[in-house]
């Protein structure tokens, strides 16, 4: 048996954070849309999830509409079954990673962030699966000490650290 390897590029809308996971049961779509409402007031998103079994489709929840249509059309790309994509405002990954992890379905978080993000699928004759992802761009060097200085002031700016 042979497979492909091919990248595919999230197209991410304005001012959004992305979620790319896995999981392994047709309920993950609500509970997720659960753990994302209960985790971060004032959140906005959209959650699409690739069934792997049955009648195979996409399926969609949120409390966003731009957002879950978006989320619909970029997990279409990636097309690999059992595979979640969230895209969320007004929040980020550090707000809702924990809940997402304690749904029971999930079984990997393979992404959170706001870069530039590429999904690296394998395909075989069965079907599609995310092999990892490629995120952001490569480092440039090690920081300065005006750098971590200045990383220790934003982290403290935001309120993540005391």
């Amino acid at each position: 048996m042979d497979a492909t390897i091919s990248l595919v590029s999230i197209d991410l809308p304005r001012d959004c954070n992305v979620i790319i996971g896995h999981a392994h049961f047709i309920k993950t779509i609500e509970d997720l849309y659960e753990a994302l409402a209960e985790s971060a007031p004032g959140i906005k998103f959209g959650v699409a999830f690739c069934e792997a079994s049955g009648p195979r489709k996409i399926r969609t929840e949120g409390n966003d509409d731009e957002l879950i249509d978006k989320a619909a059309e970029e997990i279409a790309k990636i097309g690999a079954g059992h595979t979640f994509l969230i895209f969320m405002r007004n929040a980020y990954p550090v707000n809702v990673l924990n809940a997402i992890k304690n749904v029971s379905e999930v079984c990997r978080i393979h992404a959170a962030t706001a870069n530039p993000l590429q999904v690296v699928i394998a395909e075989s004759e069965q079907g599609r699966g995310v092999l990892g992802v490629i995120d952001g761009s490569s480092p440039l060097g090690v920081e300065s000490v005006q750098e971590k200085a200045d990383r220790y002031d934003l982290l403290r700016k935001f309120g993540y650290k005391l």
